[in-house]
């Protein structure tokens, strides 16, 4: 896809975690890191309900956007979702897992996208 039809996915999935109260969302821009994906969202959740809800959210926006998911990791879980969306991939984390994992910090030389 092209870089802005990416970005619009972006903006997509981003307000649908505003949508529902999602917290610290963070966007990075990992395109120029790895071959990985283009961009990394990264939200937390308050609780279990919150974070399906937030999945669910993201799911419909960027279905809404003509993205198609490749895959999720964690749905059944209840402190970490991973949705794949090919050149954008969203973390959801409860506030533990979140800490654990530390994304940010792993990729810190990416670019922060602020929206």
């Amino acid at each position: 896809m092209s870089r802005e039809k990416n970005f619009e996915g972006v903006k997509a999935a981003y307000n649908a975690l505003e949508d529902k109260q999602a917290q610290d969302i963070v966007v990075l821009k990992i395109g120029e890191l790895t071959t990985i994906a283009d961009y990394f969202i990264i939200a937390s959740a308050k609780n279990p309900n919150q974070l399906r809800a937030m999945a669910d959210s993201v799911e419909e926006a960027m279905h809404k956007e003509g993205f198609s998911k490749l895959g999720a990791e964690g749905s059944g879980g209840t402190s970490w979702i991973l949705l794949d969306y090919n050149d954008i991939v969203v973390h959801l984390f409860d506030k533990e897992n979140r800490s654990f994992y530390d994304l940010e910090r792993i990729w810190a030389d990416a670019e922060r996208i602020e929206l």
